[in-house]
């Protein structure tokens, strides 16, 4: 099924539309709720304001993305990799640091050794 300049709303419910795809459409204002989209991709996609919630996104990879301003809570990045990342300004408060290194070092020492020299 193709749909060209659809100008209405599209509502599929319990529906099944694997390798579809997506291309120069506006949809501001859509809702995903119980989707399984394992192994979609997005690229060159504006979510700004999206709200992502309750979302599996183990595995998944990100780059070349804009994540300024991003709020992140109750989330789990164990074993995440963060790479060539601009984290200036990045707050990180009430997380369990514990075996989490930058550039090699444990989290944890550097935060001993910098209380032990104040």
């Amino acid at each position: 099924m193709e749909f060209t300049e659809l100008n209405e709303p599209l509502v599929v419910t319990d529906g099944n539309v694997d390798k579809s795809s997506f291309s120069g459409v506006a949809m501001r204002d859509v809702r995903f709720e119980d989707a399984k989209m394992t192994s979609a991709q997005f690229d060159h996609v504006d979510l700004t304001g999206a709200i992502v919630s309750r979302a599996k996104l183990a595995n998944a990879r990100f780059s070349n993305v804009d994540l300024s301003g991003v709020h992140v809570e109750n989330a789990t990045l164990a074993g995440a990799t963060i790479r060539d990342a601009d984290l200036s300004g990045v707050a990180i408060s009430d997380c369990d640091t514990s075996k989490m290194r930058i550039d090699g070092y444990l989290v944890s020492d550097l935060i001993a050794a910098y209380r032990k020299s104040v």
